[in-house]
């Protein structure tokens, strides 16, 4: 949670069990990488394929998170009072955003 709230913004439970689970299967992923480079006749593009598949799976994790803070804390900004707090978390956030 940012420094900027004080408490009453979390990730939702379901999204955090979704998130939760996903990662542990890229976990997983990642592992069957690591495997593939321990074999001296590793092919690159096939690592190369396997990497993009994790970084794709990665930015699903991303896009589901992103999707529930703006769905349940962005969108009821106003009432709260902290749009400009929100706005700025967000573009900070995005500044590292591929």
């Amino acid at each position: 949670m940012s420094a900027t709230h004080s408490g009453h913004l979390h990730l939702d439970d379901n999204v955090r069990e979704d998130a939760r689970r996903r990662l542990l299967s890229l976990k997983g992923h990642l592992e069957g990488v690591l495997k593939m480079l321990e074999k001296e006749d590793v092919y690159c593009v096939d690592v190369l394929k396997q990497l993009r598949a994790v970084e794709g799976a990665v930015d699903k994790v991303g896009d589901l998170i992103l999707r529930s803070h703006l769905r349940h804390h962005v969108a009821t900004a106003a009432e709260r009072g902290d749009s400009d707090a929100l706005v700025d978390e967000l573009m900070e956030y995005l500044k590292y955003r591929r």
